[in-house]
């Protein structure tokens, strides 16, 4: 596998096989037990690389990028495969012909761009993780039955624009998208008569299907989710509308809901949640700054523990000095002051990251952090 060559690492392996724990000198390194790389996420590089290796004398193009993660897609497109949008994100499809390959990213795709890029006749690699095609079969069941599907996600999010596409059925479905609690608040309050019709269109402008009405299409609902959201206030979500429509109607017979978070999703903020349960001086999450199953680990990680959300060992500067993503800001910023403890004192540092990291890069910043803490790896080729 293209996977395992590219993104192995010995170290992590023989560190996960001694408890996940890395002891050099005052230094202790804990790994969450589970992180990086997912089934799906594998799925689709190994895919990605099959297609060069297929199809060698064609035109590839991808759709946006395989997965969150700025290495592996520059990795990906070192084999000369192009994107398919421009920086806008508008597809170019026009000079698209049967010679040419097309990869659908682990997100998915609009069904709109799907159907205009076959009419070209072009070759589909479809990578799409299976976790986001049962969220899908979801959505369309909802629009069979004439549920509007509301959809707990980031609206701009490729695998949430690619479910709403197929949360309208064969066009007589609807969708809303939420992102949060407050924002379920007013759908609760909508459906409580709280919150003018006025007011919602407004407050939610750009988020529902065409020809979206509350007032009709909010008596019958279904919760659906982004595959990475937290599951935590996926489920507050469903609970705030499910009650919402029994103080409504008297009963939850106009709701529906299935439980489609992505099972790996779920075991890294398990395995997070673990972790941080021991004694840690600090924490670091490793990852795509645009990935959002690694900005939910952030966001558990900063509720208990300072938590620097880093691209890569490159981040590290010194121990004086890191580059990191501000969940608040939104940006890369840095940060000029202590925030490694110095070395010569004892520290316990945490280390996790999401499905779409690979364990190289864990293993790069175990090592960076050893080297400013002045420790020297210890002798692991007895493990296996």
């Amino acid at each position: 596998m293209q996977v395992g060559r590219h993104y192995h690492s010995s170290l992590v392996e023989r560190v996960r096989a001694s408890g996940s724990v890395l002891v050099a000198g005052d230094t202790v390194v804990r790994l969450a037990k589970q992180f990086g790389f997912c089934y799906g996420v594998e799925r689709a590089i190994d895919l990605a690389y099959a297609a060069r290796k297929v199809f060698p004398d064609s035109r590839l193009f991808l759709i946006g990028e395989i997965i969150h993660n700025p290495e592996v897609n520059a990795q990906i497109a070192a084999l000369g495969i192009r994107n398919l949008l421009d920086d806008s994100g508008r597809p170019h499809v026009e000079d698209l012909g049967p010679d040419d390959v097309v990869i659908v990213p682990a997100f998915g795709a609009t069904v709109p761009l799907v159907e205009e890029i076959r009419r070209h006749g072009c070759r589909i690699v479809d990578t799409t993780c299976g976790d986001v095609m049962s969220v899908w079969k979801r959505v369309r069941q909802n629009a069979l039955e004439q549920v509007t599907s509301i959809i707990h996600g980031k609206a701009s999010h490729e695998e949430t624009r690619a479910t709403a596409s197929r949360a309208l059925g064969s066009g007589n479905g609807h969708y809303l998208v939420v992102l949060d609690l407050r924002e379920t608040g007013l759908v609760r309050d909508f459906l409580l008569g709280r919150f003018g019709r006025s007011e919602f269109l407004e407050a939610f402008r750009g988020r529902f299907s065409e020809g979206f009405d509350p007032d009709l299409h909010l008596v019958r609902i279904g919760v659906a989710n982004q595959t990475t959201m937290l599951r935590e206030e996926t489920e507050s979500v469903q609970r705030m509308l499910r009650e919402a429509v029994i103080a409504r109607d008297g009963n939850d017979a106009n709701f529906r809901l299935f439980d489609t978070i992505c099972g790996a999703t779920q075991e890294r903020q398990d395995a997070l949640k673990e972790l941080l349960h021991g004694s840690l001086d600090l924490l670091l999450v490793v990852g795509g700054y645009n990935s959002s199953n690694t900005t939910h680990l952030a966001e558990i990680g900063e509720q208990k523990v300072p938590t620097w959300f880093v691209r890569n060992q490159e981040c590290l500067v010194s121990s004086g000095e890191i580059r990191h993503y501000d969940l608040h800001l939104r940006e890369e910023v840095t940060t000029r002051r202590p925030w490694l403890v110095p070395a010569g004192i004892p520290a316990t540092i945490g280390i996790t990251a999401g499905a779409s990291c690979p364990n190289n890069l864990i293993e790069e910043v175990m090592l960076r952090v050893l080297t400013l803490r002045g420790e020297v790896l210890p002798d692991l080729s007895g493990v296996v």
